[in-house]
């Protein structure tokens, strides 16, 4: 069951989050998308906090344009996160091993997925799958090295 914390010095409060959907698999997506979906709705309310501030106009109307924004790109990015990580169990448990080639695999198939799913071309999707792994596969050799 993936267990996770958020902490920082000893006077600031801890959140633990622990989600069991009983399946593994289920458990690591769902914590994916939530994990990078709170992220990703974080950062847009940030940026978008900063650009009213900036321009001096806070209204209800940009406010809930913020909201919008925060949930959809919250849930794209969630939905990313959810895919990549869940692909990349499966080659893990398909292929009987943890190594960095399972980034690569989850990588590929979820550039290549999110790809097709937004209406691009062949050549895009194949692209796409490319950058997909190579990325995971980048990541994975860096936390390798820390």
């Amino acid at each position: 069951m993936p267990h996770s914390r958020f902490s920082g010095s000893v006077s600031t409060p801890k959140v633990d989050v622990a989600i069991d959907m009983g399946n593994p698999f289920l458990n690591l997506t769902v914590d994916g998308f939530l994990k990078i979906g709170t992220v990703a709705a974080a950062r847009v309310a940030t940026e978008e906090a900063y650009h009213m501030i900036k321009k001096g106009n806070i209204s209800s109307h940009n406010f809930e344009h913020t909201l919008k924004k925060m949930c959809k790109e919250g849930a794209y990015w969630g939905t990313v996160a959810g895919l990549y990580v869940g692909m990349e169990f499966g080659a893990e448990r398909v292929r009987g091993t943890s190594d960095w080639k399972n980034a690569m695999i989850g990588g590929a198939v979820t550039g290549a997925l999110i790809s097709a799913v937004t209406n691009n071309g062949r050549d895009k999707i194949v692209t796409d799958a490319i950058a997909g792994g190579a990325i995971a596969t980048a990541a994975e050799f860096i936390n390798y090295l820390t």
